[in-house]
This record gives structure tokens, C-alpha cells and sequence, in this order.
């Protein structure tokens, strides 16, 4: 297990993914996702022929993929423009591409949970006197939000894990730190090491299991449903 500690180790003090990065990535995600899911419910034309577009885009090649058009392809664009990029950190360029990756499915993960709000609410909303973005803040989106929470949760598991693609772009995740030790030891304690890793991933994902659970837990107390 010696082989293990050193991977835990080289974590702590590498220049892996931290988890305000992850927290950026998600929440960059969440607006682009909720800006893309607001141009494809009200239908606007050239907005939303472009939103589909990117969501086709982004569902249909792999993250890989994505994760090096940013990191190699937008340096070379924007220099066209004469905008420099090149000095930005490995992480920044890693955050971009989650955040445009994820904000795909959480467009959509949005989309049907305001869907599933009854529309009448907004002609109530309206009969007091608000106007559409204030019914949108205080009356569907609350809503809306406890109902995507359990599919938010998912997508926050799929960041983390995507994580493990950073060691691509030469920054030295858990994942890299693994290949860099399997690689010095000629392979000896592959298992312990990948069972280690294992655990290690499977932990955070039952902390964000747990904290979606609690949410959403205590978010629909006093909540009753028509139906019943």
C-alpha cells in the first residue's frame, strides 16, 4: 500500500483540480446552461438555432475532444484577433471546457424542470402584479430548482469524474499522479493503487450523494402536492 499513500500524497501537494475549480466549473455551467434553456423556451429564432447547434455539438463529440479544441484551437483563434491567451494557467483552460461541457445536459436538466411547473402559476403571478422575470425568480425557479436537483447532483458526479481527464492537458490530477507512479514502479502495485482510486472517487461522490440528499430533503418540507 506504500505505492497508495504516495499517490494521496502527490494529490495534496500537485497542481491537481481543487474543488473552488470544480465549484467554478459548476457554477459557469449552471448560467450558460440556464441562459441556453431559457433561448430554447421562448423560442427565439436565431438564438435558438444556435443553441441547438451548440447542443448538439457538445453531446456528439467526446469531452476529450472539447478539452483540447480549448486548450490548443482557442489560443490559435483568439490570437487572430490579436487577444494573447497563451500565459492563462492549465486550469483556467480546464474549467472553460467543463463548464461548456456540462452546460449541455444541465440546459436541458433546466429546461424540463421548468416545463414541469404548472403555467398557470404564471397567470397567477401575473394577476398581482408581476411582471415575467419576477414570477420567474420568486415563484418558478424555486420550484424548478427542486425539481432538477436530483439530476444537478448527477451532473456535479459526471464533473468529478470528468476530472480525470486533466492529466491530458499536462495537469497532474489524481489520475495522472497514478500513471506517473505505475510508470516509475514498472507497474508493481497496480491494484492497491487503483482500488485506492477508486475509493477515493467513490467517497466524494457519496459527500455529494449525501449533501443532494439533505437539499432536496429539506427543501420540499411543507411542500404538498395538489394531487393528494
Amino acid at each position: 500500500m506504500k505505492g497508495s499513500r504516495t499517490v494521496l500524497r502527490g494529490v495534496r501537494g500537485s497542481d491537481a483540480p481543487r474543488l473552488p475549480d470544480l465549484g467554478l466549473s459548476l457554477l459557469f455551467s449552471l448560467l450558460l446552461g440556464f441562459v441556453i434553456a431559457l433561448i430554447r423556451i421562448q423560442k427565439k429564432p436565431v438564438l435558438s438555432k444556435m443553441a441547438t447547434i451548440y447542443l448538439s455539438f457538445m453531446r456528439c463529440t467526446p469531452l476529450l475532444v472539447q478539452l483540447f479544441l480549448v486548450y490548443f484551437s482557442l489560443p490559435q483563434l483568439l490570437l487572430l484577433v490579436h487577444i494573447d491567451i497563451n500565459s492563462w494557467s492549465r486550469i483556467t483552460f480546464l474549467v472553460i471546457a467543463f463548464s461548456l461541457h456540462t452546460a449541455a445536459p444541465l440546459s436541458e436538466v433546466i429546461r424540463s424542470a421548468y416545463l414541469s411547473i404548472d403555467k398557470g402559476q404564471f397567470e397567477a403571478a401575473y394577476s398581482i402584479g408581476m411582471n415575467y422575470f419576477q414570477s420567474l425568480r420568486r415563484i418558478i425557479l424555486p420550484q424548478a430548482f427542486v425539481a432538477a436537483l436530483p439530476n444537478l447532483g448527477n451532473a456535479t458526479i459526471s464533473l468529478l469524474k470528468d476530472t480525470a481527464l486533466a492529466f491530458s492537458i499536462g495537469i497532474i490530477d489524481i489520475m495522472g499522479q497514478v500513471r506517473l507512479i505505475l510508470g516509475n514502479n514498472y507497474g508493481i502495485g497496480m491494484f492497491e493503487i487503483y482500488v485506492t482510486i477508486s475509493l477515493v472517487y467513490w467517497s466524494m461522490c457519496i459527500v455529494i450523494e449525501i449533501i443532494v440528499s439533505y437539499l432536496e430533503k429539506h427543501l420540499k418540507k411543507g411542500r404538498v402536492s395538489i394531487s393528494k
